[in-house]
């Protein structure tokens, strides 16, 4: 068997740039054939807001299908080999299928489900929503995956109120492949903390940024950050999440989280509202009561509550550090392992 990896486009500052080498690594590692599929060099920097470019990730795509098309044509795609989508919302999805059946070539597909029109407060929901093409769209992807993979509970519940007649058969939870996040970041482990506090996430409405910066004007005491107000590289970034005791999200919208993990690993508490994927992610400790920052309205009613955690957290930063140990095992057994997905593979 082959496994054809169609990837994802890489982003300097994002996962994606690490995906491009460490998931052929770890599949190669577990005897597996990889052929990768890729579009080339991302075409252009990301759209504002967004982890991709809304036109260059066509261009990325459209030479993707060019890829697999000749590989059918050259009689390259044989019965048994698999194709994993690192992004499900791929409509090439679509074209593979067709190829393969109408050729009479049986093949298995996977695809990783990162976000979609059936969420409310991603890209896709806000400026599209539930026209029907998108939602047909979607449903036509998810048809064509023999395996459907979700890192969370939580992602897998909300697809399914958008598309409740779909077979949850299809379905896998598995953790996202991030299994080399934890020896990359050893580095930066133990650093000397600073009384500093990040907001990691992208600037857009549903991370609710202007909250962070409504914080850092109440507590002045304190470092904030907004990481991508900087131009940091990589390791600059993981520099920071080694220096600050906390980092916070007040967000709308999160299937997993990654920084949140990245900031649990080199010691940085999270503190995260009792919402979306953090739910059920999150231990006790570490969840703050969603009401507190649901809107700008709800965060200025509970506004006295939300700074008593914060300096709870930066005054007793190391008494929760047992609690955070527990947390990154947590996180490191079920949602940034993806050894249920290695199990379909073999």
């Amino acid at each position: 068997m082959k496994v054809w990896l169609v990837d994802l486009e890489a982003v300097e500052t994002r996962y994606t740039k690490q995906w491009k080498t460490e998931l052929p690594k770890l599949l190669k590692a577990h005897g597996h054939n990889v052929h990768i599929v890729n579009g080339g060099d991302t075409p252009q920097a990301t759209t504002p807001g967004a982890f991709l470019n809304f036109g260059g990730t066509n261009v990325y795509k459209s030479k993707q299908l060019e890829q697999i098309a000749e590989a059918f044509c050259n009689g390259e795609v044989k019965d048994g080999d698999y194709f994993l989508y690192t992004d499900a919302w791929n409509p090439t999805v679509i074209q593979l299928r067709y190829m393969a059946e109408l050729l009479g070539i049986n093949i298995s597909i996977g695809g990783m489900w990162h976000a979609g029109s059936y969420d409310p407060q991603d890209f896709l929901g806000r400026l599209i929503g539930d026209k029907p093409w998108v939602r047909n769209a979607e449903r036509s992807m998810f048809e064509c995956y023999d395996h459907n993979y979700f890192a969370t509970e939580f992602h897998i519940d909300m697809f399914f109120q958008s598309f409740p007649e779909l077979d949850r058969s299809k379905v896998v939870q598995t953790g996202w492949p991030f299994h080399y996040m934890d020896s990359t970041l050893t580095m930066y482990k133990g650093m000397p903390k600073r009384d500093l506090i990040l907001f990691p996430h992208r600037i857009a409405p549903e991370k609710q940024v202007e909250i962070f910066r409504d914080l850092a004007d109440q507590l002045p005491q304190y470092e904030w950050v907004v990481c991508q107000e900087r131009e940091l590289s990589k390791n600059e970034y993981h520099n920071l999440l080694g220096e600050a005791k906390l980092v916070f999200s007040a967000n709308l919208q999160e299937t997993l989280g990654i920084s949140w993990y990245e900031g649990a690993l080199v010691g940085a508490l999270p503190m995260v509202p009792d919402r979306l994927s953090y739910t059920e992610m999150g231990l006790l400790p570490f969840k703050y009561p969603s009401n507190w920052t649901i809107d700008w309205k709800t965060y200025i009613s509970n506004r006295e509550a939300v700074k008593e955690r914060v300096i709870d957290y930066m005054e007793n930063y190391k008494s929760f550090l047992p609690s955070l140990n527990k947390q990154v095992e947590t996180l490191n057994g079920k949602y940034f392992s993806c050894n249920e997905l290695l199990k379909v593979l073999q």
